[in-house]
């Protein structure tokens, strides 16, 4: 009688005990290292609660790929590829674009630190660059971005991990989740989320590896390699056009307008707009920059700069790593489900890649990887939970409540944290009635990006972009971008055939492709704030000055970087290029 049987593809009791045990373990380690940092701080600190002190390099860069790595990963990218194959890795394979945040961001943002005392936010470098006013409206904005879309598309796309995964009813699941990480966040602050982010690191991403080998195995009959031409083979006969053609998931560009991708994917506009939002995510998003910004009191800027740069260049090669975690085991289940005899079936593309860990992974590893899973959930989420405590006590409830006490300020972040997770559950019905998650996701991103992107760049490139410039091309960006939003749910992203003169005469507005909207928004947006510049005040020598870099200050960031460093960051370039070229 076999009291376990390590084949089985459902969880049995050992994956259960390991669950629990992992959770409670991590639990302890995390409360132990909270409670050793708060002794060694001894009292309540809102920057420490908030920001963290500074960390190790390797410590910034698992915590820059957590923050990134969420359910939207697990249950979105694995759900992409399985039904577009790799058209989506645009906006995973960008570890060059964190290359950006940590040798041009991290020194400029140094710099204003130096200047101005203490960037905590990104409204902060805005408000110091432009006005007060623009920094306001990018806490507005991000803090609306955060709960309509980042807190509520994590805590949906978990119900459904969790209910493709153990089983759990949905809603059992997404409030669950959401539950947990709002207690985390508020008990453990960023220092509790740092933690959290090095210890499932390295099992999310054993885990996953361990999903796609052994599923590219049993594609290809016990054989990786030929489980991998295997994947290949089939994604060539998918996408096909009303000629009859199938174009293929298996490459990244779509160039052809028969290509029933090419509607997604235009062509060369995709590298592009995806571009666009991996600048505004890498290098200006609170939640990411929030982990490059911490320093030890007394600690010289180029050791700050070191830090933070080579701890983005870690993140970058941890970021080559999403699309053979999530997307490609994705594709291997829509290969997998094609196989009668695989005895592997895929009903819904969002639950691929639950199903495959239920399916491909032994009793016992099935309840350790779904430990490291459940972490960088809550890890991600955390994330944005913290994010979002930060924007508002440092950029609203501090301004007008000043010289209140340290502890005042930490109870204000967990105030705000609490209503940022009844706002994403409450939010999360509404989303659920506005079509395709994962389109709604990329479709809000494109909207927001090019108003960030035009702000940051000309306010540090430029030494003419005046004040009120950079506060008209924000609120006009942003204004543009959500009533495109309305336009797309009006019409169901474009596709609806509407009637009347207003439809009729707007039809360039809502029904251009969504990529190609967000890149003429970019320019125009540029454009406007060129021209707004002629008309308004100059900025002042002392704005100006925050974004020069002086011959001393050229000196400190020549001390930040070594030989090793150079050589680091270009291997993480030659790796997407090599990406690129395989599956152009």
């Amino acid at each position: 009688m076999h009291i376990l049987d390590w084949n089985s593809h459902q969880f049995v009791w050992l994956d259960w005990a390991i669950i629990a045990v992992g959770i409670m373990a991590i639990t302890w380690a995390i409360w132990r290292t909270v409670q050793k940092d708060k002794r060694s701080r001894q009292g309540a600190d809102s920057e420490d609660y908030l920001f963290g002190k500074g960390e190790p390099w390797y410590i910034i860069g698992a915590a820059i790929f957590a923050a990134n790595i969420g359910s939207e990963h697990l249950v979105g990218l694995a759900g992409t590829g399985a039904k577009a194959g790799v058209g989506m890795a645009h906006w995973e394979m960008q570890g060059w674009m964190i290359l950006i945040l940590g040798w041009l961001f991290v020194p400029f943002y140094q710099l204003m630190n130096n200047k101005m005392g203490k960037i905590i936010t990104m409204p902060d470098f805005l408000k110091y660059r432009y006005t007060p006013r623009t920094g306001s409206w990018l806490s507005i904005i991000t803090l609306i971005a955060y709960v309509l879309t980042k807190v509520s598309v994590t805590a949906f796309t978990g119900g459904i991990f969790m209910e493709s995964l153990l089983g759990l009813p949905f809603w059992y699941g997404a409030i669950g989740l959401i539950v947990l990480t709002g207690i985390f966040t508020v008990l453990g602050g960023m220092k509790g989320v740092m933690t959290l982010s090095a210890i499932q690191t390295p099992i999310l991403i054993l885990g996953s590896f361990l999903v796609l080998f052994l599923g590219l195995a049993a594609l290809g009959g016990g054989n990786i390699a030929d489980g991998w031409t295997a994947m290949i083979d089939y994604s060539k006969t998918l996408s096909v056009g009303a000629d009859g053609v199938a174009y293929g998931t298996n490459h990244m560009f779509h160039f052809k307008t028969g290509d029933p991708l090419y509607g997604e994917y235009p062509g060369f506009w995709v590298f592009i707009g995806a571009s666009i939002i991996g600048f505004w995510y890498w290098c200006t998003d609170q939640h990411i920059v929030q982990r490059v910004l911490g320093q030890r009191k007394g600690e010289a800027n180029e050791a700050v700069m070191k830090r933070a740069r080579r701890g983005s260049i870690a993140a970058g090669y941890f970021k080559l790593l999403p699309v053979f975690m999530f997307l490609i085991p994705g594709m291997v289940a829509a290969a997998l489900s094609a196989r009668p005899d695989s005895g592997f079936s895929l009903d819904n593309p969002d639950t691929a890649f639950g199903s495959m860990v239920k399916f491909v992974l032994p009793a016992g590893v099935k309840g350790l990887v779904t430990v490291g899973f459940i972490s960088a959930l809550v890890a991600s989420l955390a994330a944005f939970f913290n994010s979002c405590a930060t924007l508002f006590t440092e950029d609203f409830y501090k301004p007008m409540f000043k010289n209140k006490s340290e502890a005042t300020y930490v109870l204000v972040g967990r105030i705000a944290t609490i209503v940022v997770v009844i706002l994403g559950i409450v939010w999360i019905p509404i989303m659920m009635n506005l079509g395709s998650l994962y389109d709604y996701l990329q479709g809000i991103q494109s909207l927001l990006a090019p108003a960030m992107v035009a702000v940051f760049a000309l306010g540090i490139f430029s030494k003419r972009i005046t004040p009120k410039a950079g506060e008209t091309g924000i609120i006009v960006g942003f204004i543009i971008g959500m009533v495109r939003l309305l336009t797309n749910i009006l019409t169901n992203t474009g596709k609806d055939l509407m009637t009347g003169w207003y439809w009729e005469y707007t039809a360039w507005f809502w029904q251009t492709n969504w990529l190609i909207f967000e890149i003429w928004l970019l320019v125009f947006i540029i454009m406007l704030m060129v021209v707004v510049s002629f008309f308004t005040p100059k900025p002042s020598a002392q704005q100006i000055e925050a974004i020069t870099f002086t011959s001393d200050y050229r000196k400190q960031i020549g001390k930040s970087w070594s030989y090793w460093d150079i050589v680091a960051s270009a291997g993480v370039v030659v790796f997407c290029v090599l990406f690129y070229i395989y599956f152009w």
